[in-house]
């Protein structure tokens, strides 16, 4: 009796499980399917969409209007660029925190995720000045910067969280050793870290590749990530959502190929030390 109690909720629990998968996972599912659509059938109702002609002319359009590469490389660069600068910034703070901790240290780790809560909106203004008097406006280097900054809190939160489940006595032993600090860092702490530092990358390449605020409002044509080549299919015109629908694909899909291959990587990095 008890195991076809036991059964009977697991089969549930999967059930539910899929039901919220597959409503998350809708929408991707929707915009690939309006891709392969013409502009006429894309606003039809949804049954008609379906039974509808499939056609490539979207992807070509998209293609030949755009130069999506040169978007990709972009997004790449601003992406990778933006997360290694914030680990080489965030790694040495992460460790002072979670090995040479003070009284302030707990008040500065609520202080930076604080900073998350605050209003982008708030401070375009003189970002934006700053950035046109620094000649960093619509560049690479200047989205990088910027995008480290605002990830920043949460690359510290999560190495801080890792670094504190790696047992103190290791490193003393390293010092005992003869280890100075950087051989402690690289040699000792890093490897033993390397699930939490590769899921922190990861997941930083995903906020920073999905960043729309910040891509569109500091870039116009030279620095433009694949961000603002989804949005040029907005215009004042109207929606175009088939041309949309297709740029949403291309855009989307190497970050989501991506995140497939590592997504045991990923969960492995996040779970890490959660059970001792």
């Amino acid at each position: 009796m008890a195991r076809a109690i036991t059964t009977q909720r697991k089969t549930i629990n999967t059930l539910f499980a899929w039901a919220v998968g597959l409503i998350i996972f809708f929408p991707i599912l929707w915009i690939f399917v309006l891709s392969f659509k013409s502009e006429g059938d894309a606003i039809k109702a949804p049954f008609e969409v379906l039974t509808s002609a499939w056609t490539l002319d979207s992807y070509a359009t998209v293609q030949d209007r755009s130069d999506y590469f040169k978007h990709f490389w972009n997004s790449v660069t601003i992406a990778v660029g933006s997360t290694l600068l914030g680990i080489l910034v965030a790694v040495p703070a992460a460790w002072s925190m979670a090995f040479v901790p003070s009284k302030r240290t707990r008040g500065i780790l609520m202080w930076m995720l604080s900073t998350k809560m605050l209003p982008a909106v708030g401070v375009l203004y003189p970002i934006y000045i700053g950035f046109i008097k620094l000649g960093l406006l619509d560049t690479r280097i200047g989205l990088v910067i910027v995008l480290m900054l605002i990830n920043l809190p949460i690359i510290v939160w999560m190495l801080y969280t890792y670094f504190k489940e790696i047992p103190g006595e290791i490193l003393e032993a390293a010092r005992m050793d003869g280890a100075g600090l950087r051989e402690e860092v690289m040699y000792v702490l890093t490897p033993m870290a390397v699930p939490g530092i590769a899921s922190t990358l990861l997941l930083n390449v995903i906020l920073a590749w999905n960043e729309a605020f910040w891509t569109l409002n500091l870039t116009a044509a030279k620095a433009a990530p694949l961000t603002a080549f989804i949005a040029s299919y907005s215009s004042p015109e109207g929606l175009f959502y088939a041309k949309l629908s297709a740029a949403s694909v291309m855009a989307i899909a190497p970050i989501l190929i991506m995140g497939w291959f590592s997504q045991k990587q990923l969960v492995r990095g996040l779970t890490f030390g959660a059970v001792k």
